[in-house]
C-alpha cells in the first residue's frame, strides 16, 4: 500500500502543469501512466517511434480489463469504478507512403538502440499493411518490424530560458538543415566547371531522391507531433514558461511567415507595419485601408459605435461592411483572425484581431513560435520540473479502477496492475481512461488530422529554412477551414531536405474524407514519373499519415456518470492553434485542489538559498526574471518591438 498526494493518471499537457504546479507548492505528486512515453496525445516520436505507436494502437484495441486482478481488493464498503485500458481517442488511421520502396532487410535507424530480434516477427507486405491501416498495393509499411521500440524526442538543456532562435540556426542544427534535395540544380563548382550535361543533371535528380530507406534510415530526425500547434508569443503558455522558468528546458523557433491560398495559388501574408508597406500584392489604397482597420483593431473596444449593431452577425458580414477591398477582407478573415465565414462573430473576429496584432514584435516578425523538437517537448518540460521538486513518474504502469467508498462517495484509492492499492486525496485522470457507461452521456466532437513527409515547400523562397502556417477555407456547407503549419528541417523535426506538413481541422467525415482534397490542392504523389520533370511547380508527398483524434475539451464533469468528487476530469488536446485552453485547464483544477497557493510560482534562486540557519527559502528576485528575448531577436525585430511599444 502505497500513500501519496496528488495522483496523475495519464501524462498529458494539463496533467503535466498541474503536477508541476502541486509538485513546486511541496504536494507529493504521484505520476502514472500505461503508456511507455510522456505526452500521451500530446506527444512527439521519430518515424520508427511513430510506425510503432500505429502498431501498438492496433494491438491496444483487443486490450481487455481483467477485473480479476482487483475484485479481490475492494472492500464492503467501497466499490469499484473499472478504468479502460482501450484507448478510443484515435480512430481512421490511414497511411500512405509513395516514396520509393528499394527497402532492405538490414534497413534501420541510424543511432537506434539495438533490436531485440528475438522479439521481431517477419511479416510480408500484406500483413504490415493491413498492421498499419494500409491498402495492399501501397506497401507502405513493410519494414513496420524494422523498429519495435517506441523513440521519444531528444531533450536539450539550453542555457538561456525561453530561447527564440532566428531564421538561421548555427553550428550543427545549420549543418543539418542547409541542403536542397528537393530541387534540382547545379552547384556553383559545376558551373565554373562548365559541364552542363544534361545526363549529369538527370543522375544528380536520381542521386538526390528521397528513398522510404533514408527515411527509416534518418529516422531520429524526425520529431512528429500527434496534435499540431503553435505558441502565440503573448500567450497564456508562454506567460507560464516564463513565470515558471520551466522555459530553460526548452528552445523555440520563431514562425517565419503566415501564407493565404487564393485562386489557387499561395502567397504570402504581410504581418507588421513594415511588411504592409513593402508588399507588392496591396495597392497603396489597400495599404492605407488595412493599417486604418488593424489599428481600430487593436483598440476596438475604445470605439463601441464602430461596431455596435453588429454583434448578432458573422465577422465576415461585418469586414464587408467596412472600408476594406475583398482582398483585404480575406486577408484579415483567414489569415489574421484565422477564422472562416460562418465560424465568428464580429465580437470573437475583433478579439482574434487584436490578440493577432497584440502578439507581434514580441519575439519577431509574427505572433509565433514553435518548441524546437516539436510540441510533445512541452510536457516533458514540465514533469521535469515536477521531478526537480520530488515527483515520481511511473511509465508502462497502468491503473486497474478506482476505489470509491460508498459513505462519502469520494474516491480514495487506486489499485494498479500488480494488484496494489495506491492511497491518495485528489486524482487528475484524463477523459480516455473513463469506460463507456461512465461516458455515455457525453457528446464528443472529432479533429481531422493529417501529418505529411514532402521534399520542398508549398511557397518557394530564397531560404528553404522557412517556417510556414496557412489556412485554407472551407468550399463546402458543413466542412471547416483547414489549418497547415509547415515545418522546416532546422525546428528539429524531420531530416534535411524534406518538410514536415500538419494539417488539422474540426472533424465532419473522416481524416482523410476532411482533408485529402486539401492536400490534393498543394502537393501530388511522389512518383518516379515526376522526378524526371523539372516543371513540377506543387511538393511531392513523400509519406502521410491521416487520423481522427477525439476532442473532449470544454466537457462538463455534469456530464459523466457517478464520478466522484475529489477526481478531476482532463481533457485531450483541442482544434485551436494554442494552448490556452489547457493551461486555463490547468490553473482551473490547480485551484480547487490548493486553494490558497501560487500557481507555478517561479523556483527560488540557487544564490539565495539558505542551506545553513533557520531562514525560510526565498522566491526568485526579479533579476532572475526571463527576458523576452535575446539581443539577436530585437535586432531581428526592432520595427516590430518599436511599433509595439508605440501601440501601447
Amino acid at each position: 500500500m502505497i500513500e501519496t498526494m496528488p495522483v496523475c493518471v495519464f501524462i498529458g499537457l494539463p496533467e503535466s502543469i498541474i503536477a508541476a504546479a502541486c509538485s513546486r507548492s511541496g504536494r507529493r505528486v504521484l505520476h502514472v501512466d500505461s503508456r511507455s512515453y510522456y505526452g500521451g496525445n500530446w506527444a512527439s516520436f521519430s518515424f520508427s517511434g511513430l510506425l510503432s505507436w500505429l502498431k501498438e494502437h492496433q494491438e491496444n484495441s483487443d486490450i481487455e480489463n481483467d477485473s480479476s486482478v482487483w475484485q479481490d481488493q475492494i472492500l464492503e464498503n467501497e466499490e469499484a469504478i473499472a478504468l479502460s485500458r482501450k484507448d478510443k481517442t484515435i480512430q481512421h488511421v490511414e497511411v500512405f507512403c509513395y516514396a520509393s520502396q528499394d527497402l532492405h532487410e538490414d534497413v534501420e535507424e541510424a543511432g537506434a538502440l539495438q533490436k531485440n530480434h528475438a522479439l521481431v516477427t517477419s511479416a510480408n507486405s500484406t500483413e504490415a499493411a493491413d498492421s498499419a491501416f494500409l491498402p495492399v498495393e501501397d506497401e507502405s509499411l513493410s519494414t513496420m518490424n524494422c523498429e519495435m521500440l517506441t523513440e521519444q524526442t531528444p531533450s536539450s538543456d539550453p542555457e538561456n530560458v525561453l530561447e527564440v532562435n532566428g531564421a538561421e540556426v548555427t553550428g550543427e542544427k545549420e549543418n543539418h538543415c542547409d541542403d536542397k534535395t528537393c530541387v534540382p540544380s547545379t552547384s556553383a563548382e559545376d558551373v565554373s566547371e562548365n559541364v552542363p550535361i544534361a545526363e549529369d543533371t538527370t543522375e544528380q535528380r536520381k542521386k538526390d531522391r528521397i528513398t522510404y530507406s533514408q527515411i527509416i534510415k534518418e529516422g531520429r530526425r524526425f520529431n512528429i507531433d500527434l496534435v499540431s500547434k503553435l505558441l502565440y508569443s503573448r500567450g497564456l503558455l508562454i506567460d507560464l514558461l516564463i513565470k515558471s522558468n520551466v522555459s530553460r528546458y526548452a528552445e523555440f523557433k520563431n514562425i517565419t511567415r503566415i501564407l493565404a491560398f487564393r485562386e489557387g495559388r499561395v502567397e504570402q501574408v504581410p504581418c507588421s507595419r513594415a511588411d504592409v508597406f513593402n508588399s507588392k500584392q496591396l495597392t497603396m489604397v489597400e495599404k492605407r485601408m488595412l493599417m486604418k482597420f488593424l489599428t481600430f483593431c487593436m483598440e476596438y473596444e475604445k470605439y463601441p459605435d464602430e461596431y455596435k449593431g453588429y454583434e448578432d452577425i458573422t465577422f465576415y458580414e461585418y469586414l464587408k461592411t467596412q472600408k476594406l477591398t475583398p482582398n483585404l477582407q480575406y486577408i484579415v478573415l483567414h489569415s489574421i483572425a484565422m477564422t472562416s465565414e460562418t465560424a465568428s462573430s464580429t465580437i470573437d473576429g475583433l478579439k482574434a484581431t487584436r490578440n493577432f496584432l497584440h502578439c507581434l514584435g514580441r519575439y519577431g516578425n509574427t505572433p509565433f513560435l514553435f518548441p524546437l523538437y516539436g510540441q510533445g517537448e512541452l510536457p516533458q518540460c514540465f514533469c521535469r520540473m515536477c521531478a526537480v521538486f520530488g515527483g515520481i513518474y511511473c511509465l508502462r504502469h497502468s491503473v486497474q479502477c478506482l476505489v470509491v467508498d460508498k459513505e462519502s462517495r469520494k474516491c480514495k484509492a487506486i489499485i494498479d496492475q500488480f494488484g496494489q492499492r495506491i492511497i491518495s486525496e485528489h486524482f487528475l485522470v484524463e477523459d480516455s481512461y473513463f469506460s463507456e457507461n461512465m461516458c455515455s452521456r457525453v457528446q464528443y466532437r472529432q479533429i481531422s488530422r493529417a501529418v505529411l513527409i514532402t521534399d520542398r515547400s508549398v511557397l518557394k523562397t530564397d531560404s528553404d529554412q522557412q517556417i510556414s502556417i496557412l489556412t485554407v477555407p472551407a468550399e463546402e456547407p458543413g466542412t471547416f477551414a483547414v489549418r497547415v503549419i509547415e515545418l522546416c528541417s532546422s525546428t528539429m523535426t524531420c531530416m534535411k531536405g524534406t518538410y514536415l506538413v500538419h494539417l488539422t481541422c474540426a472533424s465532419s467525415k473522416t481524416a482523410r474524407e476532411d482533408l485529402e482534397p486539401v492536400v490534393q490542392k498543394l502537393f501530388i504523389p511522389y512518383t518516379e514519373m515526376e522526378i524526371e520533370n523539372e516543371q513540377v511547380e506543387k511538393p511531392r508527398i513523400l509519406w502521410a499519415l491521416y487520423f481522427n483524434m477525439r476532442d473532449s475539451s470544454d466537457i462538463s464533469r455534469s456530464c459523466y456518470k457517478d464520478l466522484p468528487s475529489n477526481v478531476y476530469v482532463c481533457s485531450g488536446p483541442d482544434c485551436g492553434l494554442g494552448n490556452d485552453n489547457a493551461v486555463k485547464q490547468a490553473e482551473t483544477l490547480f485551484q480547487e485542489i490548493c486553494p490558497s497557493e501560487d500557481f507555478c510560482p517561479p523556483p527560488p534562486n540557487p544564490e539565495d538559498i539558505v542551506l545553513d540557519g533557520d531562514g525560510l527559502q526565498p522566491e526568485a528576485s526579479e533579476s532572475s526574471t526571463i527576458p523576452e528575448a535575446n539581443s539577436e531577436t530585437f535586432k531581428e525585430s526592432t520595427n516590430l518591438g518599436n511599433l509595439e511599444e508605440s501601440s501601447e
